[in-house]
């Protein structure tokens, strides 16, 4: 480990460390534009200028490798003027409109400005100006600020695998642009945006609508995937605005998907605000005890047998529970979270679990994903299995259709054939056998079939067979879609014996249906049973309700989640819930005490005490508590179809997301360009 002298401070780093990064474990700022810790080193900016003993001129810290006895100084007169020269070459071209540019009060050319630069300018010559942009609908361009930091083009590059930003020209008529000038296709552009340094790309959705200083910041976490990235909520007033990553090394690094930053106006759209209820075959506005009583009407005349509660993708644990809870007192039996038909056990937590964890995907050096497409299922995983792949040494391989991972895999089929021939250990079986953590990634697509059971078998004897399950390492991985899933199977939120499961439910085979944030799901067979749906959008579930009861959104509620490797996460709540709409676990408690079977707690506190009671690591926040293993899946055939993907289209994955205009625009420029045609297309793909 070299050994350097910084300012006077003696500091030693890890080998194969930079300058930079020595002078900032020293305690010394360093500014820089195109200098990031996840990003290839580029050396283009030259702001991180520092005097190295017996070097003839300033060295940039950022490209120059730390080495064992070197002398740095970072705050000489020389780097000073050296500084204030680069920065005033810096703002040459600049426009300084930084009254109108949406990066102000927060821009690192601002500050490094004031800290660094001159207080006038010796360049009296016209400024160039740069043409815009197409980037698609998300990102906004205002080029003539650019100041050829690259640091998208390498996120681009490198870290979402799209290669469709780059440079064109020299010197002074360099422009950063797209390929052909088309949008982005990667589902992780948006972090151009926290990346740019300057105002040259920033959130089109978000343009000109606040101020930094304006806003309530709140630190929560996301729910469209099932990752639980971590993120910033910024409200003003009753109004989400903007959702910003956070850092979480251990889950999402610091990049979020395009959904989780731009579905963001969804949350404004189609909500319920208010109880309905169903009169002569139309919905008519209620009042709360209204809307309690028709349920309790229609509950007093059913069997407790024909009683169902389905659990949505973005439940929370809390409303989780107290249905559950409400549907135990009544005394029925058929509570299903798995809606998509997914044969997941869970009587065995580890058989539906990320079991070697996200970070520890890195730890891995070999990979078979079986029937799951992560580019689309969860964006910011995809980001970690290529930054393993771009380390060398890992072989992947996977069975399903073909698609575009963003990194080279073996495709070995597309259906259970191919699994059942590396489980008689041929081909790829063997990479996993000589791997030291070999890892395995099942996804929903090659669970919820009628043969998903014996999939899921399959796949444990694989894993069994060829040392992705061992001592000190469990690189059995299932691949989860839903936030709410995993917490939903720890709660046991499955039928009771001789309970229906969902599939049964959705065939309209229950008298009265509990729908619990329920949407994506055919509603064809639920005309007939008496459906309740609670949620904070107007989506499928609403439309065949007889009963609506206004929920929150989860920017709108304190509520609890766990990823898909098993991390209890929570949400804050940022803005209030809309109208008479309420905390999902509230209503549930309430109606618990209209209909006589009131349920033991009146609090959050108590509702999470009582969840940490009967499930303890359900208590602990951020921690992931092991899964022992055990035996599951089944026997028997399986079919011949290929596998599907759970996700066919990333931007209209929940009640959100499909409420969203942004969304919709995506899709329909993703159309566009698939289609080549140069017509519009509207979200469902049809011409405009």
């Amino acid at each position: 480990m070299p050994t350097l002298t910084v300012d006077g401070k003696t500091v030693e780093v890890p080998a194969g460390a930079n300058v930079l990064q020595a002078c900032e474990a020293a305690g010394a700022e360093i500014p820089r534009f195109c200098y990031h810790e996840r990003l290839s080193i580029a050396g283009n900016c030259r702001m991180c200028l520092v005097e190295q003993e017996k070097a003839p001129k300033p060295v940039a810290s950022c490209a120059m490798p730390a080495a064992d006895g070197m002398v740095i100084k970072t705050n000489t007169p020389l780097v000073r003027k050296a500084r204030r020269g680069v920065m005033e070459f810096l703002l040459i071209n600049h426009p300084l409109d930084c009254p109108i540019c949406d990066q102000g009060g927060e821009c690192d050319l601002q500050d490094q400005a004031m800290a660094y630069g001159f207080d006038h300018s010796r360049y009296k010559e016209n400024k160039r100006a740069v043409p815009e942009k197409n980037m698609g609908p998300l990102i906004k361009t205002t080029m003539t600020r650019c100041i050829q930091c690259t640091r998208c083009v390498r996120f681009a590059t490198e870290v979402s695998g799209v290669e469709e930003i780059g440079a064109v020209g020299r010197g002074e008529t360099m422009e950063i642009t797209t390929y052909l000038n088309q949008a982005v296709t990667s589902n992780l552009s948006g972090n151009v945006i926290d990346l740019c340094p300057v105002g040259a790309l920033t959130s089109k959705p978000y343009a000109f609508a606040a101020r930094p200083w304006e806003l309530k910041k709140t630190e929560s976490i996301d729910v469209h995937d099932a990752l639980g990235s971590a993120i910033r909520v910024d409200a003003r007033g009753a109004g989400v605005l903007r959702i910003l990553p956070r850092l979480n090394d251990e889950v999402n690094e610091e990049w979020i998907s395009d959904k989780t930053r731009f579905a963001v106006d969804g949350l404004a759209k189609r909500r319920l605000d208010r109880p309905y209820v169903r009169v002569n075959g139309k919905l008519q506005p209620a009042t709360w005890d209204e809307a309690f009583a028709a349920i309790g009407a229609a509950l007093s005349t059913t069997p407790a047998d024909k009683v169902a509660a389905l659990a949505g993708d973005l439940a929370d644990l809390e409303s989780i529970k107290a249905l559950k809870d409400l549907f135990e007192a009544i005394g029925a039996k058929s509570v299903d979270c798995r809606l998509d038909g997914a044969k997941l056990d869970a009587s065995v937590r580890a058989s539906y679990l990320f079991n070697s964890t996200i970070a520890g995907i890195e730890q891995a050096d070999a990979l078979l994903l079986i029937g799951t497409d992560p580019s689309t299922e969860a964006a910011v995983l995809n980001a970690r299995i290529r930054k393993r792949y771009l380390r060398g040494g890992f072989k992947i391989a996977a069975i399903g259709r073909k698609v575009d991972l963003t990194y080279r895999a073996q495709w070995l089929g597309e259906g259970a054939e191919a699994l059942e021939k590396l489980v008689a250990g041929e081909g790829f079986a063997e990479v996993l056998k000589a791997a030291k953590a070999p890892a395995i990634i099942i996804g929903q697509g090659a669970l919820a079939r009628a043969d998903g059971a014996v999939i899921l078998g399959l796949a444990r004897k694989l894993a069994e067979a060829t040392g992705v399950v061992a001592e000190g390492w469990n690189g059995f991985n299932v691949l989860h879609t839903a936030a709410s899933r995993v917490g939903a199977l720890d709660l046991g939120f499955v039928p009771g014996e001789g309970g229906l499961d969902a599939e049964a439910v959705i065939a309209g085979k229950a008298d009265f249906v509990w729908l619990l944030g329920a949407d994506g799901i055919d509603t064809t067979d639920l005309k007939a049973p008496f459906v309740v749906y609670q949620g904070s959008h107007g989506d499928a579930g609403a439309h065949v309700a007889d009963v609506i009861l206004p929920g929150a959104a989860y920017t709108e509620k304190s509520g609890t989640y766990v990823n898909t490797e098993g991390r209890v996460q929570r949400t804050r709540r940022a803005v209030f819930p809309p109208g008479d709409a309420r905390e999902d676990w509230a209503i549930i408690r309430a109606f618990s005490e209209r209909v006589g079977r009131k349920l033991p707690y009146d609090s959050l506190n108590q509702l999470r005490a009582r969840i940490a009671e009967q499930v303890p690591h359900l208590g602990r926040l951020d921690e992931i508590a092991p899964a022992g293993w055990a035996p599951f899946g089944a026997e028997g055939g399986v079919e011949a179809a290929p596998f599907d993907y759970a996700v066919e289209n990333f931007y209209l994955t929940n009640p959100i997301a499909r409420a969203s205009a942004t969304m919709a625009e995506c899709v329909a420029v993703k159309q566009e360009q698939a289609c080549g045609c140069g017509h519009s297309h509207g979200a469902t793909g049809t011409h405009g």
